[in-house]
């Protein structure tokens, strides 16, 4: 993880294609661009779309980089090592799990997200508790 003060995720990068890298002839100068990738030419996303997979990841940056300025070294490394020692947390096997101690730590514990509600419990399989304890423990 970079500090970084930046609010919104930075713009993907371009890919060069056959336009960008062509040479006087009209076709892809490898030499000089590397081999030439039709996948990377085919495939656009839209600058909205990865700012959607990245935001989280950066407001997480941005809030660690305000607190080691603030507090110190000290205050995102002891955040990072709550967070560590919160999602390893023991849980029933056979029950959903909803790890609200992590929400907390990440704040998120005010927001609605359709994991809140659609858990998944109503189309499981029957619950067997002592059948999973057995699977966890090796027994």
């Amino acid at each position: 993880m970079e500090p970084s003060m930046r609010i919104i995720p930075a713009a993907p990068s371009k890919s060069a294609s056959l336009q960008h890298t062509a040479n006087s002839l009209g076709t892809h100068n490898t030499l000089r661009y590397g081999p030439r990738s039709i996948a990377a030419e085919i495939k656009s996303s839209s600058g909205l779309e990865h700012r959607l997979a990245h935001w989280e990841e950066t407001q997480d940056n941005l809030k660690m980089t305000m607190l080691r300025d603030l507090y110190g070294l000290h205050t995102p490394a002891r955040v990072l090592m709550e967070r560590k020692v919160v999602s390893k947390g023991a849980h029933m096997p056979a029950l959903q799990r909803s790890n609200i101690h992590l929400d907390i730590l990440m704040g998120r514990d005010e927001t609605l997200d359709p994991s809140d509600f659609f858990l998944g419990m109503e189309h499981g399989p029957p619950i067997s508790i002592h059948s999973d304890m057995e699977k966890k423990l090796r027994m």
